[in-house]
């Protein structure tokens, strides 16, 4: 049974700054009216405390409506919520219009303070709110001005003292521009990650039509020559066939026997393509992972004594593995170990999983197990202890397959070095 924990993991890195930054801006108006409504009951008068907590239980409601609204313009799902915007700012001037209305009307010290709490609490916060479906910063700045200008002016309007009016002036501007500053921030930060993993994405992507484009490349190179060779040498023929000249069938020779050579160069560009180096792909894997934003460490790389249908099969591992880590992200920690012993070679990549999620349930890892059969290899892959996963590839080394023989293959095993890297 999936819990909270299970949850919580299963969310991307992203999908998590999204989730916290959501329910952060959902929990301000219960902090609102915590902090500023439930005080009202027992300072001020019953009649005028339970309206007033009403309205700031609606201000806190319409403000929550909001910054949900206003995250889902910012993730380009919803459009800009003007309305809901112009609904906040309005009600948050009648509420503080109210609370300033009250505390001149001659009520005492005590109840002046928490309905002068009230008048800054639900400008702050709601200005907080309407910050988050802004874009631009001068209008935010302009928003923070005219909520502090027009409380020193309310102040004024009302009768209060000009130093009490600038006093509220000053510490609404201050609470506002503190709240405005936390809403941008957040935006700035969320929009941030997602770039992050989408340039992430699209780097891993641009690396795949590399190697297609270098593939492609290659093949240009060694049959291309060959093919104009062919078409003229084909050309020749033809005319010295049709004057019946013995020559001809030299030509037709030389075709064949460059036809024939294409054909084993075009293998050999497949089979070097296909057989990848394991030092290669060790080394060329720790190159990826840094490029993703992942420390990656890879020591005693030493695996050029291995046999070469070995190397070929756990090239593969390593090459599917790291593929795996990028194409399902945000691993904290990776991990590859390469252990050579008289009998078989071990290959082990083991990540955490911080998305929860189990890879490889598709077509990868069947691939890899039929190139593993090939050489008697095995692998197991799954969760370990619920926060990683890891990929075990073994393979056994006999006289016939593993290079040099008899003694000297228990040399190659035994001066085997072990390859971890470690990614954070």
């Amino acid at each position: 049974m999936r819990g909270p924990g299970a949850w919580w993991r299963g969310k991307s890195t992203p999908a998590k700054v999204e989730t916290y930054t959501r329910w952060s801006f959902h929990s301000f108006p219960l902090i609102e009216v915590g902090s500023f409504g439930v005080p009202l009951f027992g300072q001020v008068p019953l009649p005028q405390a339970s309206w007033m907590f009403a309205l700031m239980c609606g201000h806190g409601v319409l403000g929550s409506l909001t910054g949900a609204r206003a995250l889902d313009w910012v993730r380009g799902t919803r459009e800009q919520p003007l309305r809901l915007m112009w609904a906040v700012g309005v009600v948050s001037m009648l509420i503080g219009v109210a609370a300033f209305v009250l505390v001149t009307r001659g009520v005492d010290d005590e109840a002046a303070t928490a309905l002068g709490a009230v008048f800054g609490g639900v400008l702050v916060f709601g200005v907080g709110m309407i910050t988050l479906g802004i874009r631009r910063r001068r209008t935010a700045l302009y928003l923070i001005t005219g909520f502090a200008a027009g409380s020193g002016v309310l102040g004024l309007l009302l009768g209060a003292e000009a130093t009490n009016a600038l006093a509220a002036a000053i510490a609404v501007l201050l609470g506002t521009s503190f709240f405005a500053f936390t809403s941008v921030f957040s935006v700035w930060l969320l929009k941030a990650v997602y770039e992050l993993d989408a340039a992430r994405e699209t780097r891993a992507r641009l690396a795949v039509a590399e190697e297609r484009l270098r593939f492609g490349r290659d093949l240009h190179d060694v049959i291309g020559r060959n093919l104009a060779v062919i078409a003229l040498k084909s050309e020749l023929a033809v005319q010295l066939a049709r004057r019946e000249r013995p020559e001809a069938v030299e030509q037709m020779v030389e075709v064949q026997r460059i036809a024939q050579e294409s054909q084993r160069e075009v293998r050999d560009v497949v089979r070097g393509y296909r057989e990848a180096d394991l030092g290669v792909e060790l080394a060329g894997a720790q190159g990826v992972l840094e490029a993703a934003g992942i420390d990656c460490s890879v020591d005693g790389d030493d695996t050029a004594e291995l046999p070469g249908e070995v190397q070929s099969a756990l090239a593969w591992v390593v090459r599917e593995g790291t593929t795996n880590v990028l194409r399902h992200g945000n691993a904290g920690q990776c991990a590859v170990s390469l252990r050579v012993t008289a009998g078989q070679v071990v290959l082990t990549l083991e990540n955490d999983m911080e998305n929860g999620e189990v890879r490889g349930a598709g077509s990868g890892l069947a691939g890899l197990r039929e190139r593993l059969a090939i050489v008697d290899g095995t692998l197991q892959a799954g969760p370990v202890d619920g926060d990683a996963f890891r990929v075990v590839a073994t393979v056994p080394l006999t006289s016939a397959g593993a290079g040099p023989a008899g003694a000297e293959g228990t040399k190659v095993a035994r001066g085997a070095d072990v390859v971890r890297g470690v990614a954070s």
